[in-house]
């Protein structure tokens, strides 16, 4: 290994573990928040002891602190787990609602687009008017229209309310970064976020066998509706204990700027990207389609330059484009979350539809996922260790070659043991995604730029939501049509799966990438981002 590409096992030190380097110390705040008396920071800890390895003490979250900690992991994984516990019940909810492939596309994909692109608004009135009741009340819109997703008879009503609840979730997730590096300093401050990152991560994993489970106890016409319901009872304890426990509202900047216009931007090349697997056009079609998306991209190139001239604060600050390895991981970062959740729902969607399994059987094929990646994220640390960036290609391979593997065995292998088979390769694929994902949001966030830390992790998320509603509506759309036009189920799911894998090894590229551009920086000398009180990660 080279002292370029993993000087983490190298240094005296002992290194960060990847989940406690969620976030730079910055990230998502302007300068004037960081006293604690202004950020309305609980009292420091009181105990502390010295951390293995080092002489340092390692501070304990307080009362206080712990209460918030608890608030901003509730209401974070009820958001988060709320994508992928609808997956399992997409067939039941076809057939209730008579709900076509476009209607599909959009109640699955519409949540991640209205999510991503509620984020970086949602964290700038936040850091206007304070983050509490922004919290309490994205919280309490996506809690209350589960009732109306639960509800529906139409499928535009389901749609309504899932771009509803998405933005609702993209606000309360908005205000919870902000909160927690608001509340929470140096170690304290990297636990809180880590311990953000995997919540996220369990939450999608964890969602196929909740749904599963669900169904089977109450039947699909009622158990696709349940899911919606569970929302609501963990939605409103997490917002009285939201209204209860976190801080006042503190603003921590004067002047907080929207960019509207580059918001629009960013929504309508989103749309162009999508709209063309929802509704396929011919080939005419597919060349206005791209060149649509051309111009869009190029505007908006325009637009965030001269945005920033003026002294404005762009959706996309110039610094993070000219920043290769922050742009290259944000690139792995949003082909790995979007070819993950695509194949994820694709799988769900094979194993009921195509093998024929009850809701709890396909529940059960995707439990090892959960398992593994629970245990993975809890050991990746280590690994990062002895391997440095290496970490996150090998996790991004094992995950292309688990998709890959897992269309071929569909499209070859008995029905009796392919279930078997597909649950040992969610193994694997759950190991893969749990070495990887928090450690590369480590990597990414630890090379912004310094004058851009503090839009950086939220330009990290909306780019993943933004990757997951694209691939979400193209794989789903791969699939439903070739099965909707006389092709079988297991020829549709190896298509999806080759796409699945195809995007994933994109992301095995753009790893290798950022890896020799953070290489290129240390031999020319370039400074590298590094947030205050920690040590650097290459």
């Amino acid at each position: 290994m080279s002292a370029a590409t993993g000087p983490i096992a190298e240094r005296p030190e002992e290194p960060e573990r990847p989940e406690e380097a969620g976030k730079p110390e910055e990230a998502g705040k302007p300068e004037e928040a960081g006293k604690p008396e202004e950020a309305g920071k609980p009292a420091k800890p009181a105990r502390t002891k010295a951390r293995k390895g080092t002489g340092e003490p390692e501070e304990r979250f307080d009362a206080a602190g712990r209460k918030v900690l608890l608030v901003c992991v509730a209401g974070g994984f009820t958001t988060l787990l709320d994508q992928s516990v609808l997956n399992t019940s997409i067939p039941a909810l076809r057939e209730t609602l008579h709900a076509g492939p476009a209607d599909l596309q959009w109640i699955v994909a519409g949540y991640s687009l209205a999510f991503g692109l509620a984020l970086i608004p949602g964290g700038r009135l936040g850091d206007v008017k304070g983050r509490k009741w922004f919290f309490v009340t994205g919280l309490a819109v996506f809690t209350l229209v589960s009732l109306v997703s639960a509800t529906a008879t139409e499928p535009w009503v389901l749609i309504a309310a899932r771009l509803l609840q998405g933005a609702g979730a993209g606000l309360v997730n908005s205000q919870m970064i902000g909160t927690l590096q608001d509340v929470f300093d140096g170690q304290l401050r990297a636990r809180a976020l880590g311990m953000y990152a995997v919540t996220g991560g369990l939450a999608f994993t964890l969602g196929p066998p909740i749904g599963g489970a669900v169904l089977a106890l109450a039947g699909p016409e009622d158990g696709w509706r349940l899911t919606f319901l569970l929302n609501v009872p963990f939605g409103l304890a997490t917002v009285a204990l939201a209204a209860r426990h976190l801080p006042k509202p503190r603003p921590s900047a004067r002047h907080a700027d929207v960019d509207v216009l580059g918001l629009l931007l960013v929504g309508a090349l989103t749309l162009a990207l999508m709209l063309p697997f929802v509704r396929p056009p011919g080939w005419a079609g597919w060349l206005a389609f791209a060149a649509a998306a051309l111009l869009l991209l190029g505007a908006l190139a325009r637009w965030q330059r001269r945005y920033a001239r003026t002294g404005g604060h762009p959706l996309i600050h110039p610094a993070l484009t000219r920043s290769a390895p922050y742009a290259l991981g944000t690139a792995t970062a949003m082909a790995q979350f979007g070819s993950s959740l695509a194949a994820s729902l694709v799988l769900t969607m094979f194993l009921q539809d195509g093998l024929g399994l009850s809701p709890m059987g396909a529940a059960l094929v995707a439990l090892p996922s959960a398992v593994a990646m629970g245990v993975a994220s809890a050991l990746a640390w280590r690994v990062v260790q002895r391997y440095g960036r290496r970490t996150v290609t090998a996790g991004l391979v094992g995950s292309a070659l688990t998709m890959l593997l897992s269309g071929l065995l569909a499209h070859w292998a008995s029905a009796a043991v392919l279930p078997w088979l597909l649950a040992f390769l969610q193994l694997l694929a759950g190991a893969s995604a749990g070495l990887m994902g928090s450690t590369n949001q480590a990597y990414v966030l630890r090379h912004a730029p310094a004058e851009a830390a503090g839009v950086s992790g939220a330009i990290l998320q909306m780019a993943q939501r933004i990757a997951a509603a694209v691939a979400i509506s193209a794989l789903s759309g791969v699939y439903l049509r070739e099965t909707a036009t006389g092709g079988g189920h297991r020829s549709a799911y190896l298509t999806a799966s080759v796409v699945c894998a195809a995007v994933a090894g994109l992301a095995v590229l753009a790893s290798v990438l950022a890896g020799r551009a953070t290489a290129r920086e240390q031999r020319e000398g370039e400074p590298v981002a590094v947030s205050r009180g920690r040590t650097p990660v290459r």
